[in-house]
Protein backbone atom coordinates (compact mmCIF):
# COMPACT_ATOMS: atom_id res chain seq x y z
CA UNK A 1 0.00 0.00 0.00
CA UNK A 2 2.51 2.49 1.25
CA UNK A 3 4.41 1.82 -2.31
CA UNK A 4 1.12 3.63 -3.82
CA UNK A 5 2.66 7.45 -2.60
CA UNK A 6 6.25 7.06 -3.31
CA UNK A 7 5.76 7.78 -6.91
CA UNK A 8 3.07 10.91 -6.05
CA UNK A 9 4.68 14.13 -7.33
CA UNK A 10 0.71 16.20 -7.69
CA UNK A 11 -1.68 16.22 -5.82
CA UNK A 12 -5.40 17.09 -6.36
CA UNK A 13 -7.85 18.41 -3.84
CA UNK A 14 -11.31 18.66 -3.66
CA UNK A 15 -12.58 21.18 -1.40
CA UNK A 16 -15.97 20.75 0.26
CA UNK A 17 -15.92 17.05 2.35
CA UNK A 18 -12.12 16.90 1.67
CA UNK A 19 -10.21 19.99 2.97
CA UNK A 20 -13.24 21.35 4.48
CA UNK A 21 -15.81 19.26 7.21
CA UNK A 22 -18.47 19.62 4.35
CA UNK A 23 -20.83 22.12 6.31
CA UNK A 24 -22.09 25.44 5.24
CA UNK A 25 -22.75 28.11 7.42
CA UNK A 26 -25.40 30.49 5.63
CA UNK A 27 -24.40 34.15 6.50
CA UNK A 28 -27.04 36.87 6.48
CA UNK A 29 -25.46 38.74 3.62
CA UNK A 30 -25.56 35.71 1.63
CA UNK A 31 -22.36 34.34 2.26
CA UNK A 32 -21.44 30.81 2.61
CA UNK A 33 -18.64 30.38 5.73
CA UNK A 34 -16.75 26.89 5.36
CA UNK A 35 -14.36 25.79 8.10
CA UNK A 36 -10.96 24.77 7.26
CA UNK A 37 -7.89 22.66 9.05
CA UNK A 38 -5.29 24.57 9.72
CA UNK A 39 -2.80 20.90 9.27
CA UNK A 40 -4.19 20.61 6.01
CA UNK A 41 -3.38 24.18 4.94
CA UNK A 42 0.31 23.61 6.62
CA UNK A 43 0.59 20.49 4.40
CA UNK A 44 -0.64 22.22 1.44
CA UNK A 45 1.96 24.54 1.32
CA UNK A 46 5.10 22.95 2.49
CA UNK A 47 4.11 20.21 -0.64
CA UNK A 48 4.27 23.26 -2.87
CA UNK A 49 7.73 24.58 -1.21
CA UNK A 50 9.37 20.88 -1.96
CA UNK A 51 7.94 21.13 -5.03
CA UNK A 52 5.21 18.93 -5.82
CA UNK A 53 2.30 20.03 -7.82
CA UNK A 54 -0.68 20.94 -6.15
CA UNK A 55 -3.92 21.76 -7.98
CA UNK A 56 -7.79 22.33 -6.53
CA UNK A 57 -10.59 21.17 -8.51
CA UNK A 58 -13.74 22.00 -6.93
CA UNK A 59 -17.76 22.88 -7.87
CA UNK A 60 -17.75 25.04 -5.61
CA UNK A 61 -17.14 28.65 -5.74
CA UNK A 62 -15.84 30.66 -3.03
CA UNK A 63 -13.62 33.83 -3.31
CA UNK A 64 -12.47 33.27 0.44
CA UNK A 65 -11.78 29.72 -0.05
CA UNK A 66 -9.47 30.43 -3.36
CA UNK A 67 -7.99 33.27 -0.92
CA UNK A 68 -6.81 31.06 1.40
CA UNK A 69 -5.47 28.87 -1.18
CA UNK A 70 -3.55 30.92 -3.41
CA UNK A 71 -1.51 32.02 0.25
CA UNK A 72 -0.73 28.60 0.77
CA UNK A 73 0.94 28.67 -2.61
CA UNK A 74 -1.26 26.37 -4.65
CA UNK A 75 -1.12 28.33 -8.36
CA UNK A 76 -4.09 25.91 -9.61
CA UNK A 77 -6.87 26.21 -8.32
CA UNK A 78 -10.43 25.54 -10.70
CA UNK A 79 -13.52 26.38 -8.89
CA UNK A 80 -17.21 26.20 -10.44
CA UNK A 81 -15.99 23.27 -12.15
CA UNK A 82 -18.74 20.60 -13.38
CA UNK A 83 -16.64 18.20 -15.29
CA UNK A 84 -13.76 17.50 -12.84
CA UNK A 85 -12.50 14.29 -15.01
CA UNK A 86 -12.06 17.11 -18.14
CA UNK A 87 -10.19 19.97 -16.20
CA UNK A 88 -7.87 16.94 -14.40
CA UNK A 89 -7.23 15.42 -17.93
CA UNK A 90 -6.29 18.88 -19.34
CA UNK A 91 -4.30 20.20 -16.65
CA UNK A 92 -1.97 16.81 -16.27
CA UNK A 93 -1.37 17.14 -20.25
CA UNK A 94 -0.67 21.04 -20.00
CA UNK A 95 1.87 20.32 -17.01
CA UNK A 96 3.10 16.64 -18.59
CA UNK A 97 2.30 14.99 -15.37
CA UNK A 98 1.55 11.41 -15.71
CA UNK A 99 -1.58 10.62 -14.13
CA UNK A 100 0.13 7.40 -12.54
CA UNK A 101 2.16 10.28 -10.68
CA UNK A 102 -1.41 11.81 -9.49
CA UNK A 103 -3.14 11.81 -5.88
CA UNK A 104 -6.68 12.65 -6.18
CA UNK A 105 -8.58 13.16 -3.17
CA UNK A 106 -12.40 13.76 -2.83
CA UNK A 107 -15.96 12.55 -1.09
CA UNK A 108 -18.65 12.23 -3.25
CA UNK A 109 -20.11 11.30 -6.84
CA UNK A 110 -18.71 14.44 -8.23
CA UNK A 111 -15.14 13.28 -7.78
CA UNK A 112 -15.77 9.54 -9.51
CA UNK A 113 -15.01 9.98 -12.55
CA UNK A 114 -11.94 12.21 -11.60
CA UNK A 115 -10.25 9.71 -9.26
CA UNK A 116 -10.72 7.02 -11.74
CA UNK A 117 -7.86 8.66 -14.14
CA UNK A 118 -5.54 9.12 -11.78
CA UNK A 119 -2.87 6.38 -10.08
CA UNK A 120 -3.90 6.73 -6.68
CA UNK A 121 -7.22 7.66 -6.12
CA UNK A 122 -8.34 8.49 -1.84
CA UNK A 123 -10.59 9.75 -0.10
CA UNK A 124 -11.80 11.05 3.58
CA UNK A 125 -13.22 8.36 6.35
CA UNK A 126 -16.67 10.38 5.73
CA UNK A 127 -16.87 9.98 1.82
CA UNK A 128 -19.60 8.42 0.49
CA UNK A 129 -20.03 4.77 -0.41
CA UNK A 130 -19.07 4.86 -4.03
CA UNK A 131 -16.16 6.76 -3.76
CA UNK A 132 -14.59 4.42 -0.92
CA UNK A 133 -15.01 1.61 -3.37
CA UNK A 134 -12.97 3.52 -5.93
CA UNK A 135 -10.20 4.58 -3.48
CA UNK A 136 -7.19 2.46 -3.08
CA UNK A 137 -6.65 4.53 0.17
CA UNK A 138 -9.08 5.87 2.83
CA UNK A 139 -7.89 8.34 5.10
CA UNK A 140 -8.75 7.29 8.54
CA UNK A 141 -9.81 10.84 9.35
CA UNK A 142 -13.06 12.80 8.12
CA UNK A 143 -12.89 15.71 5.72
CA UNK A 144 -12.04 18.91 7.65
CA UNK A 145 -10.10 17.34 9.90
CA UNK A 146 -6.65 16.20 8.71
CA UNK A 147 -7.20 13.93 5.55
CA UNK A 148 -4.99 16.47 3.37
CA UNK A 149 -2.13 16.36 5.64
CA UNK A 150 -2.26 12.84 6.31
CA UNK A 151 -1.81 11.80 2.80
CA UNK A 152 0.85 14.82 1.96
CA UNK A 153 2.35 13.67 4.94
CA UNK A 154 2.45 10.13 4.03
CA UNK A 155 4.00 10.93 0.92
CA UNK A 156 6.40 13.27 1.96
CA UNK A 157 7.81 11.15 4.41
CA UNK A 158 8.33 7.75 2.23
CA UNK A 159 10.16 10.45 -0.07
CA UNK A 160 12.24 11.85 2.58
CA UNK A 161 10.70 15.03 2.09
CA UNK A 162 8.92 15.72 5.18
CA UNK A 163 10.29 18.49 7.47
CA UNK A 164 12.74 17.09 9.89
CA UNK A 165 12.48 18.88 13.73
CA UNK A 166 15.66 18.97 15.75
CA UNK A 167 15.45 18.27 19.27
CA UNK A 168 16.88 20.53 22.11
CA UNK A 169 19.57 17.34 22.77
CA UNK A 170 20.50 16.98 19.34
CA UNK A 171 21.75 20.78 19.19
Amino acid sequence: MLSLFQKITCFVFDVDGVLTDGTLLLLPDGEMARRMNIKDGYALQLAVKQGFTVAIISGGQSALVQERLFKLGIQYIFMGVHNKREVLTKFLEEKQIDREHTLFMGDDVPDLEAMQAVGLPCCPADACPEIIEVSRYVSPLNGGTGCGRDVIEKTMRLQNKWIHVQTATSR
